[in-house]
């Protein structure tokens, strides 16, 4: 087997092949308390409208529909799967009194630059219901000229009649998830989508215009194996999707109950694992895409590697964003929101979300308030995740600290990721080389305060 190139031997990319965060926040999910409620996030919107700048800055929003007619066993995501499309109904009515909990708090007509619609499956709700929501959305906030609307889309839910009304909502960038082509694997994960039928997907949303149409992947399912992905990678290639998002599968079944449904032996094994990524790099570089950060990649022309090439590249709960690192609010069963330095979740569970709301307050039920040392990390890992270096006086300046003081065991730690060529360090800062990008994860968690205290890492999935 030949490497994708002399950047990436295989001894390498196994050495490195460990469980870590995706760094979507830092600190991650996972360190957020109970204690944090929502009288914390009250604060801090009000903080946000006192303060002269952010209260004029355009928000984000992330809207969770949790709702899937099918169980897919590798599923990580909070879902309620269910036939009946009728418990839609009740949810966009609570959906849309959280909405307006926050715009009374807030003012009405605050500008939003960006929406996504998660789940679940957000293409669980037919047209109207989805009409409904956006209505209900543009009621209470005000959606900026070219605003980046986004859904992801179950590709067995929709046809090229639902795309167009996709695209009549306002909607202009899709994410089809696919995962695999191959179809014992898609048997093994409960998954079944022909090529043919996304191949007819892709094409009908050419040709209506979406701004942009990504694919999401996954390596290391059940089933799969370095001959079958080839034949997944080569036709995702073929259908030339502006983006692309390849996960590594992170089989925790103790923690999530559909993966039990999966046997542990049908996994590849981790030589296996590597090589369906090296092969993926290999695939996606060949075919022209640029790699943005990590797992994604996208055609040169596209707004994410343009934004990258500028320095423009940012980082949210949903993944790489040409957005400004603007205030979030997450609406929705589980939602993740950030609103200055403070984030915050709401309930999990459909039944105490709406509980919450029924007593007239918002539905948050954990966060956290970050500390300066907090931000000063988040800081340098989040420009180590967008921009591949670190300046130390750009650090200095912000917060003020001597960089090279304040990380000096980071920096002697990084001392061995450099003899790997991973990056390079000098008197101005840290800078990841070509072949550091793919490990942009490993260097970022050198930085991580939290999990260099805490080495019990497998709540994580595998950084490659």
């Amino acid at each position: 087997m030949n490497n994708v190139s002399p950047l990436l031997p295989l001894d390498l990319l196994r050495r490195h092949d460990v469980p870590g965060p995706r760094y979507t926040s830092y600190p991650t999910a996972d360190r957020f308390v109970d204690a944090f409620g929502p009288a914390d996030l009250l604060a801090a919107l009000d903080q946000r409208l006192a303060a002269p700048g952010p209260a004029t800055q355009p928000l984000s929003l992330y809207v969770h529909i949790p709702f899937c007619e099918q169980l897919c066993y590798y599923c990580a995501c909070n879902k309620i799967i269910t036939k009946h499309h009728d418990r839609a109904a009740p949810y966009l009515a609570l959906l849309g009194r959280e909405a307006s909990l926050y715009a009374q708090r807030i003012g009405p007509g605050q500008q939003v630059s960006q929406l996504h619609l998660g789940g679940g499956s957000p293409t669980f709700l037919d047209d109207a219901q989805l009409g409904s929501l956006m209505a209900m959305l543009r009621e209470r906030f005000t959606f900026a000229p070219g605003a980046e609307c986004s859904i992801e889309v179950d590709p067995r839910t929709v046809d090229g009649g639902r795309l167009q009304a996709l695209a009549a909502l306002g909607f202009n960038r899709l994410s089809f998830g696919v995962q695999d082509f191959d179809p014992a694997v898609q048997q093994a994960v409960h998954r079944v989508q022909p090529h043919e039928q996304v191949a007819a997907l892709m094409a009908e949303a050419r040709r209506i215009g979406f701004d942009s149409v990504n694919v999401d992947l996954i390596y290391g399912l059940p089933k799969q194996t370095p001959d079958s992905f080839a034949r997944t990678l080569a036709q995702v290639a073929g259908l030339r999707p502006d983006r692309i998002a390849l996960y590594g599968y992170a089989h925790l079944p103790e923690r999530f109950k559909p993966q039990r449904r999966l046997s542990a032996a049908d996994l590849p094994e981790a030589a296996a694992r590597v090589q369906m990524l090296e092969q993926a790099l290999g695939a996606f570089l060949g075919a022209g895409y640029d790699h943005v950060g990590m797992d994604h990649f996208a055609l040169p022309q596209d707004a994410l590697a343009v934004a990258k090439r500028q320095g423009r590249l940012h980082r949210n709960f949903q993944g790489y964003s040409t957005q400004p690192d603007c205030d979030l609010l997450g609406l929705g069963v589980s939602a993740i929101g950030r609103v200055g330095a403070t984030y915050a979740q709401n309930a999990r569970t459909l039944e105490e979300y709406r509980d919450r709301l029924e007593q007239g307050g918002l539905p948050v039920v954990r966060g956290l308030a970050l500390t300066r040392d907090d931000l000063v990390r988040r800081a340098v890992i989040m420009a180590l995740m967008c921009q591949g270096q670190v300046v130390f006086e750009s650090i200095d300046v912000a917060w003020l600290v001597d960089f090279r003081r304040y990380f000096a065991a980071e920096l002697r730690e990084l001392q061995a990721l450099e003899g790997e060529g991973l990056l390079k360090v000098d008197d101005q800062g840290v800078q990841l080389t070509a072949r550091g990008w793919y490990f942009v994860r490993t260097v970022a968690m050198v930085f991580d305060r939290y999990l260099q205290a805490d080495r019990q890492r497998t709540r994580f999935s595998r950084v490659l």
